[in-house]
């Protein structure tokens, strides 16, 4: 059974893996042959202290580790792990690509712990880097430049015809359970994989003023990508029924992405608006927080997500057809009545299991508002 598994598995993936030097990456990002998708640019980070010991690293002949590229149909390649890594050098270079296509200016190097004297390093002195005078920039000595474009590293290509769903699991295996990026903000870059139009049409509705303020997002949360992984829940939970086999932050990753594919995918994404309109029409802020002794109290749970938002969206057209403004008021008696249910208690138990709560949570939410 097992060999057969693998036997299955492996032909859905297709691999290759070449040993480069830097400056035939680099020539290859200039012609357009290795892809950086502009928005993984903005969805990673590193501090200029880890841009700093990765030059440090090829200066003194550490190997770095592999990056993954994904063969497009044009025989490009997308780099799906090492962005960083890529990108960091390319800037150093000055040859990085910004999202609006120009070329930025040039990265400026700090000290590190055995080369103190890269401090104001560059490539070569530009007008272009505004941190550091021209006469402070120190730029490298042209058999540092050669060292540098010299150093090699391993390139595994993920080649056609692999399955497209393997792309986005590799990229999610190799970038999970790092610092540079938190679950959703892979899940983002994912979604760009899968279907850019979905994704962009995702952030346009979780960056509305009404949402945000229903969820009560922080400014902080939001650069932590938690609109977005409130509105990515909310559209699965609503759009993909859950059975349990799947840890819940597996069951969203792979049912964002089943969403993704859709004919319908961007159309589905109206009942964010719609249904948290609604919401705001019936209790402004106070939509999903908890209701006790005649007011509302604490923060926006994923309780309150998955029971009220879910249930009105399962039951959204046909609250709707209550007309207005009954359908507000019923939305507003129901939302605050469920909070006094006997199995509303079971939803909040300490210890109690995602799995489990999300099998209680959502039939429940289901079932209550339905008119």
């Amino acid at each position: 059974m097992l060999f057969r598994e693998i036997e299955t598995a492996q032909r859905h993936v297709r691999t290759d893996a070449y040993q480069m030097s830097i400056g035939e990456i680099v020539t290859m990002y200039e012609n357009r042959e290795i892809i950086i998708d502009p928005e993984f640019q903005r969805l990673f980070r590193w501090s200029i202290g880890q841009k700093s010991k990765l030059i440090e690293s090829i200066l003194l002949g550490i190997p770095l580790p592999s990056i993954f590229v994904f063969e497009k149909e044009d025989g490009s390649w997308e780099l799906i792990d090492g962005l960083q890594r890529i990108s960091t050098i390319l800037e150093f270079m000055g040859k990085l690509r910004q999202p609006d296509g120009e070329i930025g200016a040039p990265s400026v190097l700090e000290a590190t712990k055995y080369l103190p004297s890269l401090r104001n390093a560059v490539w070569d002195k530009s007008e272009a880097i505004e941190s550091v005078s021209l006469d402070e920039q120190m730029p490298l000595d042209r058999s540092f430049q050669l060292a540098v474009r010299r150093a090699r590293l391993g390139v595994e290509i993920l080649k056609r015809p692999s399955d497209d769903h393997t792309k986005y699991d590799l990229f999610q295996r190799l970038n999970s359970g790092g610092s540079q990026a938190n679950s959703q903000e892979l899940r983002n870059c994912i979604m760009l994989m899968v279907n850019r139009d979905y994704f962009r049409t995702i952030k346009a509705a979780a960056e509305s003023a009404v949402f945000q303020q229903i969820l009560g997002i922080s400014e902080e949360q939001s650069e932590r990508q938690r609109h977005m992984e409130m509105a990515v829940r909310f559209l699965v939970h609503t759009g993909v029924d859950y059975d349990g086999t799947l840890d819940v932050e597996e069951f969203i990753d792979e049912g964002v992405v089943a969403l993704a594919q859709r004919p319908e995918a961007i159309e589905s994404v109206s009942r964010i608006p719609s249904t948290f309109g609604l919401l705001h029409e019936a209790l402004q802020v106070d939509a999903l927080r908890r209701f006790q002794d005649g007011r509302h109290i604490g923060r926006v749970s994923l309780v309150g997500l998955e029971c009220v938002a879910v249930g009105v969206a399962r039951n959204l057209d046909s609250i709707l057809a209550l007309g207005a403004p009954a359908a507000a008021e019923f939305v507003k008696l129901k939302a605050r009545e469920l909070w006094a249910q006997p199995e509303c208690e079971t939803f909040i138990s300490p210890g109690l299991r995602g799995t489990t709560r999300l099998q209680r949570t959502i039939p429940f939410g289901t079932h209550w508002f339905c008119p």
